[in-house]
Formats: C-alpha cells, structure tokens, sequence
C-alpha cells in the first residue's frame, strides 16, 4: 500500500472509532448516551491503536500533522512528504468524521443541543481562555509524542536516520505491533488526566477535518463552526509536537 493511502485510511479509521464513541456518549436515545468521559477517553485510545495497526506496515502510523511536525524538525521527512502525510490525514479525518455522521443520522436529528452536535465533530474548552487553552493543547501533545519516540526503536536517533523497510521511503517510528498497544494506552491515559479543559484534540486533523465537515454538513439546527477558537488545536499540537522532538534530541 502507499504510504499516503496508509495515512488516509488509518486516519480515517481514527476518526470513525473516536468521534464514534463521542456521538455514542453524547447524542441523544443512543445506546450509549450519558455513559461518560471515561467511555469517550477508552474510545479514543482503543481508535489510535486500531488505525495506527492498520497503516504501520506501510507510513510509520503518523496520522497526525504534529507527530509529522517532529519528523520534519528531525530531518526524517522533507517538506514534500509533509504535505502529503497532512494532506492525507487531513482528507481521513474529513472521510471519518462524514460517516459517524451518516452513522448517527437519526440520533443527530433527535438531539437539541447544537453544542453537543459540534462535540461530536471537533473540541472546544470549558473554560474559554484561548491562551490557557493554547498551553494545554501544547503540553498535553508534547505528552504524547515524547513518550512515542522514548518507546520506539533505538535506531530512531533524532535528527538522523530511520531504518528503512522496502514498503516505502517514507520515515517510520519503528514502533512494533504490541508498540502501538503502549500509544493507545498513552492517549487514554491522556484523555483520563489532561482532557478536561480542551478535549485533548492533541492532533491538527482530528480537529480540523472534522470542524471543516461540520461546516459543510446540512447538520440538523447546528451552531458556527467555532472558527475563533479552530486555530487553538491546531497550533497547540504542532507547538508541542515540536518542542517534543527537540526534547528527546537533547536527552539523546
């Protein structure tokens, strides 16, 4: 498979999985609805192990511009080759957050609340302090992606080179089949200790896919888009993407 198939399909699998489980928790006279934040924070992790199994093989199971971020700063990527991982995980995104809403067709048209529908697509803060949720989206990113090079395979030296496979010439992470157990544990980890103030979106694509969808959708009675507050997830995770790689460069 291409490397950047690989990209668009494991994302968009991300995306079905995880805003699946939101839609499930949250809309209404769903099966799941008001099962709680832990059912949304195991959701989302078992979703990051799913669509990262399905594309390691064939890109290294970025689907995320922030984890490409890393890899650009790291010189394992060039600025062709992360435009076309972003480009594709951002397209995945859009693809699985269309069809949660085809999925939860009936339930979105029973549902009232126009905020609880946009919840299903994209994140927003408790508290609307765009600064203070900036830092969140940073840190709680920089906790995902640190941990991802600390575990992945020793010859991963940032900035350096990766073992290559034959499947592609695009970088991987060099993280195992049961690697990629340990990355779906971190994000329910994170979900469960850092999500409460932005929804931990800790990836450009699942935010802005999504909220571009919601956008475009004819979702029944929706709000805006909350386009004042789309560059926070956006931002945030690339900031601590960033910051991540440079850390492990310096501890190494």
């Amino acid at each position: 498979m291409n490397a950047y198939l690989a990209e668009f399909i494991g994302t968009a699998i991300l995306l079905l999985l995880g805003n699946g489980a939101v839609a499930n928790v949250l809309l209404t006279r769903s099966k799941g609805h008001g099962s709680g934040w832990i059912v949304i924070a195991a959701g989302w992790g078992i979703a990051v192990f799913v669509g990262a199994f399905c594309s390691k093989q064939y890109s290294g199971a970025h689907l995320n511009p922030a984890v490409s971020m890393a890899m650009l700063w790291a010189n394992e990527l060039v600025w062709q080759e992360f435009l076309g991982y972003v480009a594709c995980q951002l397209a995945g995104a859009m693809l699985g957050a269309g069809l949660v809403y085809a999925f939860y067709s009936e339930h979105y048209k029973l549902t009232d609340d126009s905020d609880v529908k946009l919840a299903t697509f994209c994140t927003a803060p408790a508290v609307h302090h765009l600064p203070q949720a900036f830092f969140c989206e940073a840190v709680a990113t920089f906790a995902l992606i640190l941990p991802i090079f600390l575990m992945a395979d020793p010859q991963l030296q940032l900035p350096g080179t990766l073992t290559l496979t034959p499947s592609t010439d695009l970088p991987r992470l060099g993280l195992g089949t049961l690697g990629l157990l340990p990355v779906g544990l971190l994000v329910f980890g994170i979900g469960l200790s850092l999500g409460g103030t932005t929804g931990y979106a800790i990836n450009p694509a699942r935010d802005l896919g999504p909220r571009i969808v919601h956008w475009l959708l004819p979702v029944p009675e929706k709000r805006d888009s909350d386009w004042g507050y789309a560059w926070v997830p956006v931002l945030g995770p690339l900031t601590g993407g960033v910051l991540a790689a440079m850390t492990y460069h310096w501890l190494m």
